[in-house]
Formats: C-alpha cells, sequence, structure tokens
C-alpha cells in the first residue's frame, strides 16, 4: 500500500506538510501509523499546480526520506495545489513511471490500494483503456490504468461518476478474472481547481482516508499529520469529497452498485 496527502487553498511551501509535520508524509514513508505497510520505499512523486494549465511532477525512485532534491524542492515551491505520494509496491517494479501521481493535461491522480490478481488480469486491463488514451500509459500499475479508464468513462464532465464506473469495471474484471480481495482504493485526482478522493473496497478493509479544513484551505491525507486527532475527519468508506474553496462536500462513492458488467471474450 502507499501514504499520500493533497492541500488546496492559499499558498502554501510544499515542504510544510511534506517534511515539517509531526506526521509528515516523508515521516509516513518510512513509520506509517495506520495501514497495513509501515514503510513506503518504492519511490515518491510530488505534482503542483502554478499559473500553468498542466501540473508539474517530480518523481523518482528513492525512498523518500533520502532524495535530497525532494527537500531543496518543497522548500523553495509554493503552490495553491499539490500532490504529494510514497509509494510500497504491490507488485509492480520500482521505477519513475509507476510513481504517483499520475497526469493526464491538467488532470493529476494518485491511489493507495490494489486490484486483486493484477498480474492475471493486466492484458485485459490495458485492454480496457480508451484507444485515444493508451499514448498516456507510460507505466504499468492497476493505478493508472484507473486513472486512464475514468478520463475514458468522462472525468472531464463528470468527476465523481466518471471515477466510480472506472473502478466499478476494474471490481468486475477483478471478480470475474482475478482474486480476492479484488480492489481496495483510496485514491485523489484533481482538475487544478479542485480536488476530489474517495475510499472504497470490495471487502471490509478500505484503504484510509482523512481531511482536514481550515480557513486557508483543506488538506487531504492517508493519516492524520498531527496528533491532533479531533480536527481530523475520517473519510468513510463508499464516500467520496469534493473541495470548493473550503468547503469538502461529500457524495456517495459505491461502484457494486452500478452493476458493471465486462464482456466475456
Amino acid at each position: 500500500m502507499c501514504r499520500f496527502l493533497a492541500w488546496v487553498g492559499q499558498p502554501r511551501y510544499l515542504d510544510e506538510l511534506v517534511l515539517e509535520q509531526e506526521q509528515s508524509l516523508v515521516i509516513q514513508s518510512r513509520n506509517a501509523l495506520i495501514g497495513k505497510t509501515p514503510i513506503n520505499a518504492d519511490g515518491f512523486g510530488m505534482a503542483w499546480y502554478s499559473d500553468r494549465h498542466s501540473p508539474c511532477f517530480y518523481k523518482d525512485t528513492n525512498p523518500a526520506w533520502s532524495d535530497a532534491n525532494l527537500k531543496q524542492l518543497a522548500h523553495h515551491t509554493r503552490s495553491s495545489l499539490f500532490l504529494a505520494h510514497v509509494r510500497a509496491s504491490t507488485g509492480t517494479a520500482t521505477s519513475r513511471n509507476n510513481c504517483h501521481p499520475f497526469g493526464v493535461g491538467k488532470w493529476s491522480f494518485m491511489h493507495n490500494g490494489q486490484v486483486g490478481g493484477h498480474d492475471l488480469i493486466r492484458q485485459e486491463l490495458d485492454a480496457m483503456i480508451p484507444a485515444e488514451l493508451y499514448e498516456h500509459r507510460m507505466g504499468a500499475t492497476e493505478s493508472e490504468a484507473i486513472f486512464l479508464l475514468a478520463l475514458g468513462e468522462g472525468l472531464e464532465s463528470d468527476r465523481v461518476g466518471a471515477m466510480a464506473r472506472a473502478v466499478a469495471r476494474v471490481e468486475a474484471l477483478s471478480k470475474r478474472r482475478g482474486s480476492a480481495p479484488y480492489l481496495r482504493f483510496a485514491a485523489c485526482w484533481s482538475d487544478g481547481n479542485r480536488i476530489f478522493a474517495a475510499r472504497y473496497a470490495s471487502d471490509r478493509y478500505a484503504p484510509s482516508l482523512h481531511y482536514r479544513t481550515c480557513k486557508s484551505g483543506v488538506i487531504i491525507s492517508s493519516e492524520p499529520l498531527d496528533a491532533n486527532c479531533h480536527d481530523w475527519f475520517e473519510v468513510n468508506p463508499d464516500t467520496a469529497i469534493e473541495t470548493e474553496g473550503s468547503v469538502v462536500k461529500v457524495h456517495d462513492f459505491v461502484p457494486a452498485r452500478l452493476g458493471v458488467e465486462e464482456e466475456v471474450a
């Protein structure tokens, strides 16, 4: 599994959340307190938005705690919306192309979870990606495939529904050809203006997801960044959230109800 965080609000330096918190993302990379994997050392990545249409990405395969460039970039880069991720591989190689966040145009996406039997369904999963989006398939993770499927499902106009349909299609494929646990999903995605996040699982072990609001913005994180737990809200399973300013809107996110079935080859 993995750990991630995101910020939207008044511009702030990336290192304020990535490095400087009591339970910052870099600390989580070597000592996560929530979840099954305390060490997340299979690469890291950041995506931040400025005045350009698309975000800027920085990724590397080193553990986050050992990368001096990460410290320099995070210390000198300020943004009103950014995503950051530390990776613990569930089977695919440790490579830059497999590091999150992923991006297409103005969109960025990162994921914590797994698809059961990915090694058994990988070819079929790739075949589900629309041809016009396949040029953006840089790595081999199920996470990137879900993102591209969501774009194909209409993420541009249906920010939550398209992701739910993509997850439903992947879950259906795993149930038919893969293995249990069929799908565990906590993810965060952005169009550069708002952040969306969701939590879901085929079983009762949905990956953790939390958020905190303040006057200057919203933090979304796999786990609280400090001990003030009363200031943090846990996102319930089968739920998606959407930021609008410093307000968080809540949506249902239940892909299993969509009844998606993939054709049998």
